[in-house]
C-alpha cells in the first residue's frame, strides 16, 4: 500500500512540475512577444513544444506492450529524447537480453520518411529479388521488412520500418524469423501511437 501511495505522489509531483514549466514558458512567450522580443518568445515556445513532446513520449511508452512474445521489456532502459535537431521526439524501449535484444524505436519528424514512402509507393523497389527486403502490412499500415543473414553464424536479423505520417516506427529483432517479427509488430498498438504522436 505504501508503494502505491508513493507512486501516486511521484506521478502527481511530476505532472505538477511539467505544468509549472509549461505555464512558465507560456507566460515568458506571451510577455516576450508583447514586448517585441521575438527571439525570447520563440525560445520559450520551443521549450513548450519540447515539454509537450516529452509528455507525449511518456504517454506512448505507457501504451507499449510489456512483453514481446516471451521477452519482457527492460523498463529501466526506456527513454524519451526531445529536440535532437533533426527530429521532434525519439521514444525507445527494448525487450529481452544479450543476443536476443529486441529494440523498438519511434521517431517523430523522421528524415527517413520521404525515402521510405518512395519505396512503399513503388512495389518493384519495395520487394527485392533476393528476398532481403519486402513490403508488408501491419494493422493496415504498410512497412518495409528487411532481412540480413550473418554469413558466419547463419543468424537472421530483421528490421521493420513503418511510417506513420511523419513518424517512423522501427522494430529490430535479431536471430528470428519473419512470422515472429510480424507477430511482435501486431502486438504494438500502432494506430493508437499514430494518433498520439501526430
Amino acid at each position: 500500500m505504501k508503494k502505491i501511495f508513493l507512486q501516486i505522489v511521484l506521478i502527481v509531483l511530476s505532472y505538477n512540475a511539467f505544468a509549472q514549466d509549461f505555464s512558465k514558458n507560456l507566460t515568458t512567450a506571451k510577455s516576450s512577444y508583447s514586448s517585441g522580443n521575438l527571439e525570447d518568445a520563440r525560445f520559450a515556445m520551443q521549450q513548450m513544444l519540447n515539454d509537450l513532446d516529452l509528455a507525449i513520449g511518456k504517454e506512448v511508452l505507457k501504451m507499449l506492450p510489456t512483453k514481446m512474445e516471451s521477452f519482457a521489456s527492460n523498463v529501466k532502459n526506456d527513454n524519451v529524447t526531445t529536440n535532437t535537431g533533426l527530429t521532434g521526439v525519439i521514444i525507445h524501449r527494448d525487450y529481452g537480453t544479450g543476443d536476443k535484444l529486441i529494440n523498438l524505436d519511434i521517431m517523430s519528424n523522421s528524415p527517413l520518411i520521404g525515402s521510405l514512402n518512395a519505396i512503399l509507393s513503388l512495389p518493384f523497389v519495395g520487394n527485392s529479388g533476393d528476398g532481403t527486403q519486402k513490403t508488408v502490412k501491419v494493422q493496415g499500415y504498410k512497412g518495409v521488412l528487411q532481412k540480413s543473414v550473418d554469413t558466419e553464424t547463419s543468424k537472421t536479423d530483421f528490421t521493420l520500418q513503418i511510417p506513420l505520417n511523419s513518424t517512423l516506427l522501427t522494430l529490430t529483432v535479431p536471430n528470428s524469423n519473419e512470422a515472429d517479427v510480424l507477430k511482435m509488430a501486431n502486438g504494438i498498438p500502432v494506430s493508437q501511437i499514430a494518433k498520439m504522436i501526430q
